[in-house]
């Protein structure tokens, strides 16, 4: 465990360890020491590798909480110390320590050093502490006691580089090591149970690229089907899915998803027939604990699907609880239970949630839709299929409905969505796609709470339903049901960046503005490309009153309103009118009445507050989803005691 928190602080602040190459050995000693003691530790032994990584040590350095300089007389020679130590100084977050007691050089001697040249690198020495106590001091925050159980740290790992520690795309897994944190009230970091297993993409085997929706896909239902057992505890398809390549052995993916077991397999299509392999592997041995190839006709893929989930089922269950029953109903009982027996219908349906989530383009949703709809067409009982159609209807709207046609489309969104609980009373999925479509596209949060609880209830197993509900219990003012359900959720699907985003967000609404930032950091490590991330991160510095470093944050969002808003607020907060009028015109200029509740933020932070109202009033009328953060907003707390205001909340149902 990192220290014990008293008041504000908060272990688990990322640093920058700066140092000469020559110094390594001890630098790598400090970085597994402070690591120890629940620090987030950014450090490389490439310091002196040249400038090619100048860019994204930049970037590093603007983000992280410390800057740790390492001096000596070998140091204060090095150009790359000295850049970023000046890097650190400017930013006001900087913490020099000392190797070897010689003076740090000129522009720096007026900060006083930690001297640890008679350290004996133990992680527990006061050195350590008195490097913490600089930290906090840099970051604004008090002391970081010591704690007699530290945490085990990547951060003394030699193939942490500055290249895998700064760049994303296949080094994601190794940087959400670097990421990890413990802030807030969150902690993803649980031992794997007996009872856990994560389903992987089972491995299209046809020699056709187009036949792996029906791979993905079928591996997708299995995992569903065994979710729907609350014995088991099972892994979601996103984290699942990072592990496509299968590049680690299976010990390594199961420690790194924290299961005990790991469902693999292949499936070869042609024509009619179907041939399907499982594999139950063992996730502490690698070894397989049972395995069996199916060869059916394409007619019996349900039967097969029910016959492995109910034999995996079982061979997990019984381990835990031999009297008990796995759970897992033959194909009739699920097909009346809202599946579906029509392989036309289950093809379609596979197709359309492949490009559903594609999310690449409007094109690419609207076929996604055609082909939920083709899904209904053939069968009209197909309960998934509803629930899948309201999703896409609600994404369509959310991303390219014209102001005029959004309560069409979110009205056969709802519709969808009861439609599909109507034909399955007990699929979590349509409860929670009703809740989330009647609370943003409809802003009636009392309405939206009846089939978020069931959701609850029935889906107490699948992480994206419990993520949003915690979502909504965070913009409803239930913070207690909020955590309790994230960390559920982050327990099953660890690498899901949208996960760790929503984990921020949750922290953001409770107002523990320097808590969200490590999980949205967690997140942009597994997906560096994820919008709204960077702007997460940018309002929570901006929050935290850290105007500079939010800006390199919106600066980066690829969503552009969202950098805009946040521009025009961090610029006026630094006193640059200019270019925050620029900001606010670029945001009106490029989406005008879509983004009324982002006008609304900028302008109530500027302290135009009737214009403000009028932005939200206006907002209200076209039922701008943006409302549904309105609560719990910071951004809009100088016009929460408006009349107008409390009547417009009070009207969505934030009682």
């Amino acid at each position: 465990m990192p220290g014990t928190m008293e008041r504000g602080s908060e272990p688990g602040s990322t640093v920058f360890l700066s140092y000469a190459r020559a110094d390594q050995d001890t630098a790598r000693k400090l970085a597994h020491a402070l690591g120890e003691a629940g620090l987030v530790v950014w450090w490389d032994t490439l310091i002196e590798g040249g400038a090619a990584f100048a860019k994204s040590i930049e970037a590093a350095l603007d983000r992280c909480d410390a800057v740790i300089v390492l001096w000596s007389a070998r140091s204060i020679g090095s150009d790359w110390v000295l850049d970023e130590a000046a890097r650190g100084r400017d930013l006001h977050k900087l913490v020099p320590v000392s190797l070897d007691g010689v003076l740090p050089p000129l522009g720096f001697r007026q900060y006083q050093s930690v001297d640890i040249s008679g350290w004996r690198a133990r992680s527990d020495a006061l050195e350590i502490q008195s490097i913490l106590r600089g930290v906090a001091a840099a970051v604004g925050r008090v002391e970081i006691a010591p704690s007699s159980t530290p945490p085990r740290s990547n951060a003394g790992s030699a193939a942490l580089t500055r290249r895998a520690m700064l760049i994303g795309g296949a080094g994601g897994l190794v940087a959400l090591g670097a990421y990890s944190w413990r802030r807030g009230l969150f902690d993803a970091r649980i031992p794997p149970s007996g009872n856990s297993i994560a389903v992987l993409p089972f491995k299209n085997l046809s020699g056709d690229p187009a036949q792996e929706y029906f791979s993905d896909g079928l591996s997708e239902e299995l995992r569903a089907t065994l979710a729907r057992n609350l014995k088991l505890q099972v892994m979601a398809q996103a984290s699942s899915a990072k592990f496509r390549a299968r590049a680690e052995d299976a010990v390594t993916i199961a420690s790194q998803l924290t299961v005990a077991y790991l469902l693999d397999g292949s499936v070869r299509r042609s024509g009619d027939v179907v041939r399907v392999t499982a594999d139950l592997v063992d996730g502490k041995t690698g070894f397989s604990r049972w395995t069996q190839t199916f060869d059916r006709s394409m007619r019996d893929i349900f039967a097969v699907q029910s016959e492995i989930a109910g034999t995996v089922a079982t061979a997990l269950v019984a381990r835990m609880a031999p009297d008990a029953s796995p759970d897992i109903g033959s194909a009739d009982a699920l097909a009346a239970a809202g599946g579906t027996r029509s392989i036309e219908a289950f093809d379609a349906y596979l197709r359309g949630r492949a490009l559903y989530d594609l999310s690449a383009d409007e094109t690419s949703e609207r076929s996604a839709l055609a082909q939920f709809d083709a899904a209904i067409a053939a069968d009209p009982n197909f309960a998934p299929a509803h629930a899948a159609r309201a999703r896409s209807l609600t994404a369509i709207a959310n991303q390219f409905g014209r102001t005029e046609a959004l309560q069409q489309l979110y009205a056969a969104a709802v519709e969808s969505a009861q439609r599909a609980i109507a034909i399955a009373p007990d699929l979590a999925d349509a409860y929670s796609t009703l809740g989330f479509t009647l609370f943003q596209g409809r802003l009636d949060a009392r309405a939206a709470r009846e089939p978020f609880e069931r959701s609850r209830v029935l889906g107490a197993g699948e992480a994206t339903v419990l993520a949003r509900y915690s979502q909504f219990c965070a913009r409803t003012g239930r913070d207690a049901a909020a955590v309790e359900s994230m960390q559920r959720a982050l327990v099953l699907d660890k690498l899901n960046p949208l996960i760790h985003r929503a984990t921020g967000a949750v922290e953001f609404a409770a107002r523990r503005y320097a808590a969200s930032i490590p999980p949205v950091r967690a997140g942009l490590a597994l997906n560096p490309r994820m919008s709204r991330a960077h702007a997460a991160i940018g309002d929570a510095l901006l929050m935290l009153g850290r105007y500079g470093e939010a800006l390199a944050e919106y600066a980066v969002e690829p969503g552009r309103v969202f950098g805009l808003t946040g521009i025009a607020i961090a610029e006026h907060k630094r006193g640059n009118r200019k270019a925050a009028r620029a900001a606010f015109d670029a945001l009106i200029a490029s989406d005008g009445d879509h983004v009324l509740y982002q006008q609304a933020q900028v302008l109530a932070q500027w302290g135009e507050l009737d214009a403000a109202v009028a932005r939200l009033l206006r907002a209200r009328q076209v039922v701008d989803s943006g409302l549904i953060y309105a609560r719990n907003d910071p951004l809009l707390d100088p016009v929460r005691s408006r009349p107008a205001i409390t009547e417009l909340l009070r009207g969505i149902g934030f009682g």
